[in-house]
């Protein structure tokens, strides 16, 4: 984990990974250490992965067991659900862990020239919960292609297909303008929305029904100054 100052001359989280970056143990580390990072803040920092870079050897993943994948896995799951904004600069060959991790991110900015490919354990494309992402963020017919027939993408196609937000040749700009649009969006309730979102895949109306009014009865109260704004609570990882 480091840490990057931006425009607003602040200092927020950082998590890089490699485009030729295998998955192990320290990678797991250096994710769990930014989002401990990003908590501390209390969401008023973003937490911001940086990610891709040369080409990735096809033999990713080989040298990993399954039990380092599930913590890998609660990682990812972890920015899924963390009380902060979450943002992917990707530039250069995104893939393996690196196009996982972008997977879970609010929003994701990417260079142009920039490549996207699901990860392979040799000639063999590899079943993580990647699979399970993009078909709830982008449907069925679009992951089926992605993951079935298209074995890389480029940054405009990315674009198009929604599986990046924007494209600039200065990641870092990009960066800034969006923390400065989105400075007076409270984290907690950001995050509230953000579980709304990817709960609503797999829950019914009437389930999510309760839940929305809840979170509609909380942000009236808050708005009426009948409460004060609750910070995000964290789950126990």
């Amino acid at each position: 984990m480091s840490t990057h100052p931006t425009e607003r001359s602040v200092i927020v989280p950082e998590f890089r990974v490699a485009g030729d970056e295998q998955l192990s143990m320290q990678l797991v580390e250096d994710l769990n250490v930014a989002c401990d990072a990003a908590e501390e803040a209390a969401g008023r920092e973003p937490l911001v992965l940086r990610l891709g870079g040369t080409d990735p050897e096809r033999t990713e993943s080989a040298e990993v067991d399954v039990h380092v994948v599930n913590k890998w896995e609660r990682a990812l799951r972890r920015v899924e659900r963390i009380g902060a904004v979450t943002v992917a600069l990707a530039r250069g060959t995104c893939t393996g862990a690196a196009l996982e991790a972008l997977l879970c991110c609010d929003h994701r900015i990417a260079a142009p020239g920039t490549t996207f490919a699901l990860p392979v354990l040799g000639a063999t494309p590899w079943p993580g919960m990647a699979l399970h992402r993009l078909t709830t963020q982008l449907g069925i017919a679009r992951a089926r292609q992605l993951s079935l027939l298209v074995p890389q993408l480029d940054a405009d196609r990315a674009f198009e297909l929604g599986l990046v937000d924007e494209l600039a040749d200065d990641t870092d700009a990009a960066l800034a303008a969006l923390l400065s649009r989105v400075g007076e969006v409270s984290p907690a309730e950001l995050a509230l929305r953000r579980r709304l979102l990817l709960d609503a895949a797999g829950t019914g109306f009437d389930e999510a029904l309760g839940a929305h009014l809840a979170a509609c009865d909380r942000t009236l109260r808050h708005e009426q100054g009948v409460t004060p704004a609750e910070p995000f609570p964290q789950p126990q990882w």
